[in-house]
Parts: structure tokens; C-alpha cells; sequence
């Protein structure tokens, strides 16, 4: 069996939520998705599961955290290209979201930028030229790893 991930997202409103992730490119899967949660495939392999508060309450005991003034995650996804990344960045801002609530990172073999959802979930997007990593890691072996 393929792994797979599943992040699961406590949201407000489900509705804004879905728009939200589908205007930055994740589709809807309809078998998995009810008047409580919906979910959103991003990936054959990644899918984030945007469940109402009250539902996701029913997965754990704890306190729910509001991600406007809690970072409980940071969650990178990775893009194509740099026009890929401005674009879905772009995407989500007009879809409720918060762009770029840092600063973006140009490292010129990487570039991110930061998009909040409309509940303050950080969704990173980063697109990165793994062959010049490779260069660069080659040049400097005795670099540790950040």
C-alpha cells in the first residue's frame, strides 16, 4: 500500500474552508466529505480533511487551538515553479485567506511564501530546484543539515 497522509483541520465555517482549498488546487472528494468535514485531496498521496469544530472535537480530548493566535502546525506543500507558488499564494488571498503573513523566502535554489486559510492554518508553498540543492549540499559536505 502507497503511504499516505491525512492532515486533519479544525475549521468554523466548512463552506469558506472548501472554497479556501479549492482555489489553491486541492479537489473535493465527495465520498469523504458530509455536512461535517470535507475532504480535500491535494495529491494521490496527501489530502487534508477540513472538519467542523464540533466534529473534530469527537477525535480528541483536548482544547481545540485557535491557529489565529496558536502555531500548531506549519504545513508545506510544494509547487512546480516560482509562478506556480505566487499563483496559488494569489489564489488563496482571494479566496479569504491571509497572504503572506511573513516574509517570503527567495534562497535562489527555493523560493516560499506563506498563505493563512481562513481559520489561520499556515499552509507554506515552495517550490525548490532540487538539482542546485544537490550542488550546493555536494560543495559543502561538512555542512550540517538545516
Amino acid at each position: 500500500m502507497t503511504k499516505m497522509i491525512f492532515v486533519n483541520l479544525p475549521v468554523t465555517d466548512l463552506a469558506a474552508s472548501t472554497r479556501f482549498y479549492e482555489a489553491i488546487g486541492c479537489q473535493k472528494n465527495e465520498q469523504f466529505s458530509d455536512n461535517a468535514a470535507s475532504s480535500m485531496v491535494w495529491s494521490d498521496t496527501i489530502t487534508l480533511q477540513l472538519l467542523q469544530n464540533e466534529y473534530y472535537s469527537t477525535f480528541t480530548s483536548k482544547k481545540i487551538a485557535d491557529a489565529k493566535e496558536t502555531s500548531e502546525v506549519l504545513i508545506a506543500l510544494t509547487r512546480d515553479s516560482r509562478d506556480d507558488v505566487n499563483t496559488t499564494i494569489e489564489a488563496g488571498a482571494a479566496a479569504g485567506g491571509t497572504a503572506d503573513t511573513r516574509e517570503p523566502l527567495d534562497m535562489g535554489f527555493m523560493f516560499n511564501r506563506v498563505v493563512e486559510d481562513p481559520d489561520g492554518h499556515v499552509l507554506e508553498f515552495v517550490w525548490m530546484d532540487m538539482a542546485a540543492a544537490s550542488d550546493m549540499s555536494a560543495e559543502a559536505p561538512d555542512q550540517p543539515a538545516q
